[in-house]
């Protein structure tokens, strides 16, 4: 059986560990699965995530009855043996599901797959994929309503808190891998039943079940842009991306080793991101397996996690740090531009001189994001591609060092820009500053979806920003291309414009640098909007928090800017200011409503000329 798709997003979590594995969670759980085949234990459940990640909709009692009947319908699945490996079973189980959908016609009809089930074989599985819909815009769901519900039903009804939570987290997740959404559940259980004994019940659920919320959230993000990159993007980068990732993760195995796992990894990602959450779980195990048998040639950093049971093994490794930079010579990164056979050996076999290259490479430099190491690999290529047509190419490629020192260096002076702006502006002046630019760049969206892109922009800023430059960039960069990627996922369904496209299916290696370079669109046309039809003043803002306040201003510029989208950006800011200062004048005032109206027109004519106004745009980073 092939082994699942996990070692790659470890390095993901360098700035996110799993706060949720608390040690007395982890202790009293992994005691209840000590000796247990956990696989076997947890067929019928991990069956029940396929389910509801494909059916969102679907009720809990629903999907229950459906994996039941897949057990049954799947011959492999249905003569298991005790201890007996569930890999045929595994294999069997999504083609069962997909034929049993849509020869179930009022369940199709329920969950919108008609024309899905017109196709064939692989392509009836893209269709159903297409429809997962990621709940990563939406807004956060609380694990738990109210204490004494969560505890009642964990004690008089018929469901397990662990199955109960994990059709909840699947239905909202859809690209959450099985085995993550196993850990969590047995973390959720096993708070439940602690807190449950508790006075302060209320309290001690939010304290133990906020960290899972949140690191769900977070890895969810991730594997869904794993995901992307696998589907939206060639083999070469996917496999660019994993070899990356587990060379950081495990600098000192050897590249042998390192391709090997690259190979293997790439392919049963694939897995994970087609749906099948149990032949994730099992290739997932036999990986874990794998390495902890290895752990002397791979890493350091696993021993205090191979000693844990599943599913704990596995998300400990996953959040494990990476191994110690091994003592390197240069001479093995200089071949590469100062050898008089780089252009033979690039000629000859591209890929496995392109990934000797991103190995050594990468190893020499934990400290760089994935993106930024992926742009000095396709920088490296052009110069090659341009190098080895010439006369005397070791002239040419001799100074490649430094031109990858000069892709490192753009790429951490953007970000030192960008933290510049956001420590020099204040958190709301700096949000400001992005709406007017995003604005710019993507006139398209509408104010709401300008003013969410710009809060998670913002908090990338917050989040990275105060850490140590060695850190920043590196920060910045994972954390950006999570929401650029999330930008373009959109784009996919609903497209936003002709810039946007190219940055989003151009190059991912470049994809940040594009959209910081993107200017005004100016194909577009916004429909006429006079100051007085943007501008609404009304009482009902005197019971806005300052958060929301500020999200109304921002939203009034996104509609101002896509007016005249070439005025400077200060003449924004400006009117967005005045805005909220009429605001918090006219609040304070005895009689509001007259304040509004003697003030509002004031407000309005400014805009008006403001708006008639135009100057050359500035630019951030």
């Amino acid at each position: 059986m092939e082994v699942v798709k996990a070692l790659p997003f470890i390095v993901f979590f360098s700035y996110s560990k799993c706060e949720s594995l608390q040690t007395s969670l982890l202790h009293a759980a992994r005691q209840r699965l000590n000796g247990q085949d956990y696989l076997e234990e947890n067929l019928g459940i991990s069956v029940s995530i396929m389910v509801a990640q494909f059916l969102q909709d679907a009720t809990y009692e629903e999907v229950q009855t459906i994996a039941k009947e897949l057990l049954n319908l799947a011959e492999k699945c249905k003569r298991l043996k005790p201890h007996e490996s569930p890999s045929e079973c595994a294999h069997q189980l999504m083609a069962t599901f997909l034929t049993h959908i849509c020869n179930n016609q009022g369940l199709v009809a329920s969950h919108v797959f008609p024309d899905c089930c017109k196709m064939k074989t692989a392509a009836r599985l893209r269709c159903f994929l297409s429809y997962k819909k990621d709940d990563a815009d939406g807004h956060d769901t609380p694990l738990i309503l109210r204490s004494e519900l969560t505890c009642e039903a964990a004690v008089e009804n018929n469901v397990s808190p662990k199955a109960r939570f994990s059709y909840e987290i699947s239905r909202r997740h859809p690209f959450l891998y099985g085995p993550t959404i196993l850990t969590m559940s047995a973390c959720y259980e096993t708070a439940v039943q602690s807190c449950c004994q508790e006075e302060n019940k209320t309290e001690c659920l939010r304290t133990k079940l906020e960290p899972i919320r949140k690191y769900i959230r977070g890895i969810s993000a991730r594997h869904h842009h794993l995901c992307e990159i696998g589907t939206k993007f060639n083999e070469k980068v996917a496999s660019a991306v994993e070899l990356i990732l587990l060379t950081k993760k495990q600098p000192k195995a050897n590249f042998s080793e390192i391709t090997k796992l690259t190979m293997d990894v790439k392919n049963l990602h694939e897995t994970c991101c087609e749906g099948n959450t149990l032949s994730c779980a099992l290739g997932s195990h036999q990986l874990m397996n794998y390495t902890c048998s290895n752990q002397a040639i791979l890493s350091s950093k696993f021993a205090e996690c191979c000693e844990q049971p599943e599913p704990f093994r596995g998300e400990c490794i996953i959040n494990s740090e990476n191994d110690d930079k091994p003592d390197l010579s240069p001479l093995q990164l200089t071949r590469f531009t100062e050898d008089r056979s780089v252009c033979e050996q690039f000629s000859g076999n591209q890929d496995a001189f392109g990934q000797e290259f991103l190995y050594e490479y990468s190893r020499r430099h934990l400290e760089l994001a994935v993106p930024v190491t992926l742009r000095v690999f396709e920088t490296y290529k052009r110069v090659l591609e341009k190098c080895c047509k010439l006369e005397n190419p070791l002239e040419c490629h001799q100074p490649g060092k430094e031109v990858f020192q000069r892709v490192v260096l753009e790429s951490r002076d953007r970000v030192k820009t960008y933290c510049d702006l956001q420590k020099q502006l204040g958190s709301s002046s700096f949000q400001d500053r992005l709406t007017v630019l995003y604005t710019k760049k993507a006139p398209q969206l509408s104010a709401q979806e300008l003013v969410v892109l710009v809060k998670k922009m913002a908090a990338v800023a917050r989040r990275c920003c105060p850490l140590r430059d060695e850190l920043q960039s590196a920060c910045v960069e994972d954390q950006a291309k999570l929401v650029l990627g999330e930008l373009c996922r959109s784009h996919s369904g609903k497209p936003v414009n002709a810039g946007v496209g190219h940055c989003c299916d151009d190059s991912y290696a470049f994809r940040k640098p594009c959209f910081d370079d993107l200017q005004v669109d100016g194909t577009y046309i916004s429909p006429p909007l006079s100051c007085d039809q943007a501008i609404s003043l009304k009482e009902v803002l005197c019971q806005a928090q300052d958060e929301e306040l500020q999200l109304e201003k921002q939203k009034l510029l996104s509609t101002l800017v896509k007016q005249k989208p070439r005025t400077a950006e200060d003449l924004f800011l400006s009117i967005g200011e005045d805005f909220v200062q009429l605001v918090e004048k006219c609040c304070r005032a005895q009689r509001r409503d007259v304040c509004f109206q003697e003030e509002g027109p004031q407000l309005i004519t400014r805009c008006q000329s403001l708006l008639e106004a135009s100057s050359s745009q500035s630019g951030l980073m």
